[in-house]
């Protein structure tokens, strides 16, 4: 059976797509799902799918980020809303797509070339040159290479610290604090340089000597005296959110 993982930030669309695919080819096994583009890359070398269904727009890495680092692992179907320089460029390549929401006549001529593919054993295609035109048209331009860890002092120790393990950064006159669930360590940069290296979309500034791991806030409460305060998860600890910083948290 023709294995496949969906990739989408968006849950209805994920739903959608796996319903359309299990109508129009009911032979094909969904193996996961990614809500992003580094999910995606990450359960592509976990699950050697045959086919990746990949959203061009996702959070933490783009569709056609995911897609570069996959590279020739899989055969790798674009899901778009987008129908018109994206799609003079699919045509013209090697490269299927889905535009959203899934239509089944659409969906099953994806499917028949697919099936060709698969069949014929084809090498799935070389895209270097298909994801930078891509880029380029629609424009998603590159990210910058953001910290992936961070050198840290515990101790007489030197430790190395991914970054996602990291619950917040809070400087003072001389080292910044790095907090992760186990353990603190400490360096010497300063939170303003830290806020120019690490992804804005995981670190958020909430005051100017701190930056939180947005996956690590539980909620926001005000104080007696009116201050917003966020609070950490599985900590007691709640780190103050400066004026300048409150508009972060209106919609929560």
């Amino acid at each position: 059976m023709p294995t496949a993982i969906i990739a989408d930030d968006e849950r209805l669309m994920r739903d959608q797509l796996r319903s359309r695919l299990e109508q129009a080819w009911p032979e094909l096994q969904i193996l996961d799902e990614a809500k992003n583009g580094e999910e995606a890359v990450q359960l592509v070398a976990q699950h050697h799918p045959d086919l990746v269904f990949l959203d061009i727009r996702m959070p933490i890495k783009t569709g056609l980020e995911a897609a570069k680092e996959i590279g020739s692992q899989t055969h790798i179907v674009f899901i778009t809303a987008y129908d018109q320089y994206a799609i003079q460029a699919f045509e013209h390549g090697a490269v299927d797509y889905v535009l959203k929401p899934a239509d089944l006549e659409r969906l099953g001529k994806t499917i028949e070339r697919l099936k060709a593919r698969l069949q014929a054993q084809a090498q799935p295609a070389d895209m270097s040159q298909l994801l930078g035109q891509l880029a380029k048209q629609m424009g998603i331009a590159s990210r910058p290479a953001y910290l992936q860890w961070i050198q840290a002092s515990i101790g007489q120790e030197l430790r190395l610290i991914p970054v996602e393990e990291i619950l917040f950064f809070q400087s003072d006159e001389k080292y910044t604090r790095v907090q992760t669930s186990n353990y603190e360590a400490l360096i010497r940069k300063p939170v303003r340089d830290l806020a120019e290296e690490l992804d804005p979309a995981l670190f958020w500034q909430i005051h100017r000597s701190t930056l939180v791991n947005a996956k690590a806030i539980s909620g926001v409460v005000r104080d007696l005296r009116g201050r917003h305060l966020v609070q950490i998860k599985g900590s007691t600890e709640k780190l103050e959110v400066s004026r300048s910083f409150v508009h972060l948290f209106k919609q929560m």
